[in-house]
């Protein structure tokens, strides 16, 4: 994910600052996706109204609130097992 200068802004924004804040500052700025793009916010307007105490923060919640366009594979992992129940089991092979 590349926030195309966006990270530095939220750097440089005065602190503590309000989801409603960041979004006119900077809700028109892009952030590419391996998938597509979003703004930074769209990104924001998912999350409830709060107030980042610092940068870090606001961060978090830009990382977190992106779309699927951020995942590579929906409900791949290639590390963990598939949970019992998933949706993105494989079928079931009888030998």
């Amino acid at each position: 994910m590349q926030l195309n200068g966006t990270g530095e802004f939220i750097d440089d924004h005065e602190y503590p600052a309000t989801t409603e804040e960041l979004i006119d500052a900077y809700g028109d700025r892009t952030i590419d996706l391996p998938n597509g793009t979003e703004t930074v916010g769209d990104v924001l307007a998912r999350l409830e109204s709060e107030t980042f105490e610092n940068p870090e923060d606001a961060h978090f919640a830009v990382y977190s609130a992106v779309s699927n366009k951020a995942i590579g594979r929906v409900g791949y992992s290639d590390r963990d097992p598939t949970p019992v129940g998933s949706p993105y089991s494989p079928d079931v092979v009888s030998f």
